[in-house]
């Protein structure tokens, strides 16, 4: 590198790396609320623990920052430089747009191979190292799901609310059983309860005291009209809560998207050789195309940082602009862009006749096509 070259690269790569910490920390942040801050202040998690899994899911985060914040490292320098007519001096030497961008270029590579090892191998290894030790804290203290003066909604089949906890023994509890579709078929109010853990079985058991539980009509529970059941108990065994969705005997399920490259291709080379059994050939067809999209995706959003920070170069210098929040919101916006076609793709999964895996390089293509467009339109200038 002569020392332009050096210039640049150490220019975009600081600003990208202060994009992707920033982005990075905004995909972070609602996770870790959504899946651990109740566990934190119900005392499940200990702020050790809590600290350990939010470090696990960077490479997570990261996957999804790397795009956005390569793109918007380039539109802020270039958009800088240019403003700065640097960009201009640079071409008035005898230097052409790609002679310039080529540092650029080459930092978006770089971003690229990084983003394929996040995403073939460091981030199914710590998606996978996250749920066996967020599985373990919880695990160590079961009861502490039922938390107290908070409705709880982490079983599928029931909502609990209790005003007074002390260890096992709970005061004023609500329970509603619901069925399918959510409604109230069951209302128990207790004055008192215990819950206790089934190893064995790997549930919450909820027993009441002086309880009174109220049944309607399980074919037509809103139907107000009709009077419902009601009965009270001294003592009642009022529901089995299990706990397979926070950890089973069996140890943490692994979703394809959590497989790394070796496990992923071995599946999918499985798959391509088992013939589906007769009458379930669509549903076996839509289970490799799954697979098939984890994969194509996993590339895809690696070679997503190459083909935005292309885009972002062109536009970048025609854009000249200094202004933070502009180049901000065009990285967003295409950014954004990119992810809702992706997402549009992928829900093609359950047709697999239409190819969503090799849909998927859609966008790439057509945001490297318009990068390659704008880069010959601002050259022949």
């Amino acid at each position: 590198m002569n020392l332009i070259d050096r210039y640049i690269f150490r220019s975009v790569l600081a600003t990208c790396a202060a994009a992707v910490g920033l982005f990075t920390f905004i995909v972070l942040v609602p996770n870790v609320m959504r899946d651990m801050l109740a566990y934190v202040l119900s005392g499940q998690l200990s702020l050790g623990m809590f600290a350990q899994l939010v470090v696990t899911l960077l490479p997570f985060a990261v996957t999804l920052a790397l795009p956005m914040g390569l793109l918007t490292g380039v539109l802020l320098t270039l958009g800088r430089l240019s403003a700065d007519s640097e960009i201009t001096a640079m071409r008035a030497a005898g230097l052409s747009l790609p002679r310039v961008s080529r540092p650029i270029l080459l930092l978006s590579l770089l971003g690229a191979a990084l983003g394929l090892y996040c995403n073939f191998e460091a981030m199914p290894n710590a998606r996978v190292t996250y749920e066996r030790n967020f599985a373990a804290a919880v695990a160590a203290n079961p009861l502490k799901l039922i938390v107290p003066k908070t409705f709880i909604r982490n079983f599928p089949d029931c909502v609990i609310y209790i005003s007074q906890k002390e260890g096992a023994l709970m005061r004023d509890v609500w329970l509603w059983k619901l069925d399918d579709q959510k409604r109230v078929t069951t209302l128990i109010h207790a004055e008192s309860g215990v819950v206790d853990y089934d190893e064995t079985s790997n549930e919450l058991i909820v027993t009441l005291t002086q309880a009174r539980v109220e049944n309607r009509n399980e074919k037509n529970p809103e139907n107000f009209a009709e009077s419902p059941y009601v009965a009270t108990f001294g003592k009642i065994e009022a529901a089995r809560l299990p706990l397979d969705r926070f950890f089973g005997h069996g140890g943490v399920h692994i979703k394809p998207e959590w497989l790394t490259l070796g496990p992923l291709q071995a599946e999918r080379a499985r798959l391509a050789k088992l013939q589906p059994p007769p009458g379930q050939e669509k549903q076996f067809a839509r289970d490799r195309m799954k697979l098939e999209l984890v994969f194509h995706d996993k590339i895809n959003t690696a070679v997503a940082v190459f083909s935005l920070a292309l885009l972002g170069v062109p536009l970048g210098i025609k854009v000249s602009r200094r202004e933070t929040s502009a180049n901000f919101g065009v990285a967003l916006l295409l950014t954004l862009g990119y992810y809702l076609l992706t997402v549009a793709v992928k829900a093609l999964d359950r047709h697999p006749e239409y190819r969503p895996d090799l849909l998927l390089w859609v966008p790439n293509l057509l945001i490297i096509g318009l990068g390659l467009w704008l880069f010959s339109r601002i050259d022949r200038k």
